[in-house]
């Protein structure tokens, strides 16, 4: 469910017709539902409610706005971050210390610094020398980091290859066979507190059982640690739930979700951690845009040119990804049209032969579920400038991030003197 829906034949977010959206901030502009994020926190903090001991961090990639931040911190959820960039975002929405993870496979060293220096709650540690890096800065500092090592465990996540995270050639974590040597090898450092594993196996998961699969390998290993005589007190099974792209789609409920993993984890014994993202801010948000133009040729499908382009947002180009287009004031006429954005490469095209509302230039309309991995993966490509960002609460709305102009991003760039003479 989410708080986008048609009022008097007008889309609305929440009690907001996304016209006075367009009209106050221009177009391209995403727009977040605070009263979704916050339901979609809660279902799945309430899901997970059977389960003994449970911490949610919410995975800043995903949407690192600060006010979505924000919500999530009220919602009681801890931070995700996999850059000394995110981790500072998530300080300053106000999310505790002790609540932040710091994942990623490339944490470089000032990164590990600001995060021993924040005292944050746990660092997961994609390999042995970034182990062995971590303790000897911790040492240095007479600080001792609890640590989760991630495993890889060579499991299929029948998700999109570019987000497959968990199979044996993806670069994140170690061999789930080398896990218990090299779990042991850390474990001896001082400056390290290993304390449990982590595993995430990809994004947009439409099936559980692949999660099951992961999961079930996890108890494995934390048997064999606890046989070899480590202590193992945590266990972060990381995020990937996906959501409905197009409508009458059907995903695991977060209900269902919870089942599967209290009865996979029933003897495991430890603190649960996971890192959902996509699956609470991806519905809670659209990517408002205009109509240029409709361009016809002959008796060929005609192109329906939007002010939004790839740059915005990338995952049509990217991925291949659907987003469900609909008119925000639809007359009731359909059409069948490609729809592409301005810039200059082919690539710049959201679908081919969509049958979508019937529009013409001057028409508003709406990229569907572009809450997630839609503002925070923009770009300036063409000198296009970055898109805003707006919240809408009830009948309330803020800007929430800037529209950044052209001309902003080239006053920061230089011409040297010696291209002056």
């Amino acid at each position: 469910m989410n708080h986008f829906e048609y009022r008097d034949g007008v889309l609305h977010a929440e009690d907001l017709p996304l016209s006075v959206i367009a009209d106050a901030v221009g177009t391209p502009v995403y727009v977040y539902s605070r009263a979704t994020l916050e339901r979609h926190a809660r279902v799945f903090r309430d899901a997970l409610a059977i389960l003994p001991r449970v911490h949610i961090a919410f995975a800043i990639k995903a949407n690192p706005n600060l006010a979505v931040l924000n919500v999530m911190q009220r919602e009681g959820l801890g931070a995700d971050v996999v850059s000394g960039g995110e981790l500072a975002r998530a300080l300053a929405a106000g999310m505790p210390a002790q609540d932040i993870v710091f994942s990623g496979v490339g944490k470089q060293h000032h990164e590990m610094i600001l995060g021993l220096d924040a005292g944050i709650g746990q660092f997961n540690l994609e390999s042995e020398e970034e182990g062995i890096e971590l303790a000897a800065l911790a040492a240095a500092r007479g600080l001792t980091a609890n640590c989760a090592l991630r495993v890889n465990p060579d499991v299929d996540a029948r998700t999109h290859a570019k987000i497959s995270t968990g199979k044996a050639e993806n670069k994140f974590g170690v061999p789930i066979d080398r896990g218990c040597a090299i779990y042991a090898n850390l474990a001896r450092l001082s400056g390290l507190n290993m304390r449990g594993v982590a595993v995430h196996i990809g994004s947009q998961l439409s099936e559980l059982e692949p999660f099951e699969e992961a999961f079930a390998k996890v108890g494995a290993l934390i048997a064999e640690l606890r046989s070899a005589g480590q202590s193992v007190t945590h266990a972060d099974l990381g995020g990937g739930l996906g959501v409905p792209y197009r409508a009458g789609e059907v995903f695991p409920t977060p209900e269902a979700y919870a089942a599967m993993v209290a009865r996979v984890t029933a003897d495991w014994d430890v603190t649960l951690m996971f890192e959902p993202g996509r699956v609470i801010c991806g519905n809670a948000g659209v990517l408002l845009t205009r109509v240029i133009r409709v361009k016809r040729s002959s008796n060929q499908t005609p192109f329906l040119v939007v002010d939004a382009a790839m740059n915005d947002l990338a995952r049509p180009a990217m991925y291949g990804a659907w987003h469900d287009f609909d008119a925000v004031e639809p007359s009731g006429e359909r059409m069948t049209a490609h729809i592409v954005g301005p810039i200059c490469e082919t690539g710049d095209t959201f679908a081919m032969d969509r049958e979508i509302d019937a529009l013409e230039a001057g028409d508003l309309a709406v990229f569907r579920t572009a809450g997630a991995y839609g503002a925070t993966m923009a770009s300036s490509y063409n000198s296009r400038g970055f898109v805003a960002e707006v919240m809408v609460d009830g009948d309330k709305w803020a800007v929430v991030a800037d529209r950044i102009v052209p001309e902003a991003i080239s006053a920061a760039e230089r011409v040297p003197d010696f291209l002056k003479d």
